[in-house]
């Protein structure tokens, strides 16, 4: 089938102004005569899309939008060049202003959650951002309306986020995480200086270059402290992301304090040089339950590497009670100074794990426990659990979900928190007793039944 004509596709691209007509026409050469003959135009235009995106005029991200339809590339003064994620407020892009060339980060509010109290809250995220100017905290340098679509516009940090790090390359010395938690630490300081508390400090909220700069970002769910928190419209509701909720935020919701962030940062912590977060398995109620009552598998038992001075820092951070935490940001700097290195390149020597020992497929990690006898343990306070007589809460379930911080609903959270949690093993015990028991019985009753009634009449 011949294709005459411009296709929808290339009238897009023309229109977007992405590319002109000398680069259609130069990608319809590359693909040669024969494209012309193909079996429709759907086809044809997803060839010429490809060779555009080979012959570097199209990255991919736009030319799936231009196959979808899709002309509009710009907010404000602000040209689209590619998507870079997800937030729990919003996508988030990479643009490049029209007139000074400067490559930005653009968050947009997507329309099918415009709704006037989305739009508050992401206003309210706006100012919160603009308050704050640090050099580990992701700056605000812009931000207006296209339309109806509300943006923010900040800078962009050139690396990813800790959890695809952690996710890629596995788990974190104990130097390197040392200097990405000091860095993340002293951006919450000036934060909480300003009276904010960010309420959802998590790896996938902490950008880190290849050079070791670390930047918290995402502040779609900071709130105000002490007294000023009764005007937050989240005022006593739990926010954030379950994984990295501290005891004091989930039994006291109404009294927001710095001190749910540091313990949110242990946790983070612990997250980067084990792989794992701290209670992995079970529902939102059983992880509730876990930040409130239990303690967490001691770390060098997923990295050997960690020496016991460090492990007491963690676990100073991730101390149950607010008197016993680590007492603010600044502190936490203070602790971790003898293994911060600021910054620390994110090169081999970062990595718990060589190249060669990494998978090559791209699948997820599960970390899993070292054996007691393989280890030779130094005590540590007892904010983590002792050598012996610990149970971790399935401790082969892979770490943390693709989550962003969110409300978390009344009927999720447990009762009184006094209960103790559900057995790991008792959802495997019902297959069991239905093939072992239930079963077997249900058998031996259709076979009296059918001798009773039918061979007796025969």
């Amino acid at each position: 089938m011949a294709i005459h004509g411009e296709t929808s596709f290339e009238m897009c691209a023309l229109a977007s102004r992405l590319v002109t007509q000398a680069h259609l026409d130069e990608a319809k050469a590359a693909l040669g005569t024969g494209a012309d003959f193909v079996a429709g135009a759907a086809v044809y235009e997803e060839r010429l899309a490809q060779k555009l995106v080979e012959l570097g005029r199209l990255n991919a991200w736009q030319a799936k939008q231009l196959l979808e339809g899709r002309t509009k590339f710009n907010l404000g003064p602000y040209r689209i060049i590619d998507s870079i994620g997800r937030g729990g407020m919003g996508q988030v892009f990479k643009g490049e202003h029209t007139v000074l060339h400067r490559v930005v980060a653009v968050k947009v509010l997507p329309r099918h959650k415009s709704s006037p109290e989305a739009v508050q809250n992401f206003l309210r995220e706006i100012r919160a951002q603009a308050m704050l100017d640090h050099p580990n905290l992701v700056r605000a340098l812009d931000a207006g309306m296209d339309g109806n679509v509300v943006y923010l516009v900040t800078e962009y940090v050139p690396g990813n986020d800790l959890r695809k790090l952690i996710r890629q390359f596995g788990p974190l010395r104990m130097h390197a995480a040392a200097s990405i938690i000091s860095q993340a630490a002293a951006g919450l300081h000036h934060a909480h200086q300003k009276g904010l508390v960010h309420r959802d400090v998590k790896p996938g909220n902490i950008l880190v270059t290849g050079q070791g700069l670390a930047k918290l970002s995402d502040l779609g769910l900071a709130g105000p402290a002490g007294r000023d928190a009764v005007h937050d419209p989240r005022y006593g509701r739990i926010v954030g992301t379950v994984d990295y909720l501290s005891p004091d935020h989930i039994r006291d919701p109404h009294n927001p304090t710095p001190a749910w962030d540091i313990y949110s940062l242990g946790c983070t912590l612990y997250y980067i040089v084990t792989g794992k977060v701290p209670f992995p398995g079970g529902s939102t109620a059983d992880k509730v339950r876990a930040h409130c009552e239990l303690k967490p598998l001691d770390p060098r038992r997923l990295n050997p590497e960690l020496d016991a001075a460090f492990v007491d820092v963690m676990a100073d951070m991730m101390a149950k009670h607010p008197s016993d935490r680590i007492g603010s940001a600044s502190e936490v700097i203070a602790r971790l100074t003898p293994w911060a290195d600021i910054p620390y390149p994110l090169d081999e020597s970062a990595w718990l794990r060589s190249a060669a020992e990494r998978p090559r497929r791209r699948r997820l990690r599960v970390a899993v426990p070292l054996s007691w006898d393989k280890l030779h343990l130094a005590e540590t306070k007892p904010n983590l659990p002792a050598i012996s007589g610990v149970v971790p809460l399935e401790t082969e379930t892979n770490a943390e979900p693709h989550t962003t911080g969110t409300l978390i609903e009344p009927s999720a959270l447990p009762i009184g928190l006094s209960r103790t949690l559900r057995p790991t093993g008792a959802k495997g015990v019902v297959g069991p007793m239905i093939f072992f028991v239930l079963l077997p019985a249900l058998l031996m009753a259709f076979v009296f039944v059918f001798w009773k009634f039918f061979l007796h009449q025969l």
